[in-house]
């Protein structure tokens, strides 16, 4: 049963994935980071003062028997606050994204056998899928 369940970790990924999972996580805190403790500031100076985040539509307030006074209220101002997390976030994302994964070097020059117009190595004398000679 043990030889089974390490089959199945190196077989179907689950190892990979759930190291993926805890490096996406781990990814998360640190963008999140660096949105709340360095973007934020920075876009609170710009944007207008007070508790925007806070700003909301009241469609209805209602006073129960108690006293206690209830909003039915449409909250435009954290659904805003989100939305400009979410842009900054995914922008952070993007760049640590750019600076970490560099694209593949482009492979060896190519060029399409005239035959079967497979691709093959430029300095290639025959095509490997047709075998026709190539000049």
């Amino acid at each position: 049963m043990v030889q089974d369940f390490k089959t199945f970790l190196t077989k179907s990924n689950a190892l990979a994935l759930a190291v993926g999972v805890v490096i996406g996580a781990a990814t998360g805190k640190v963008v999140s980071g660096i949105v709340d403790d360095l973007l934020m500031p920075v876009i609170g100076l710009v944007l207008p003062s007070g508790d925007w985040r806070e700003a909301k539509f009241v469609l209805r307030t209602v006073t129960d028997a108690k006293g206690k006074v209830t909003d039915s209220a449409i909250a435009y101002g954290h659904l805003i606050g989100a939305l400009i997390d979410f842009v900054f976030i995914a922008f952070v994302v993007y760049l640590v994204t750019k600076a970490l994964i560099k694209p593949p070097p482009p492979g060896p020059p190519t060029k399409n056998c005239p035959e079967c117009l497979e691709p093959i190595p430029v300095e290639a004398r025959k095509c490997k899928a047709c075998g026709s000679s190539v000049t």
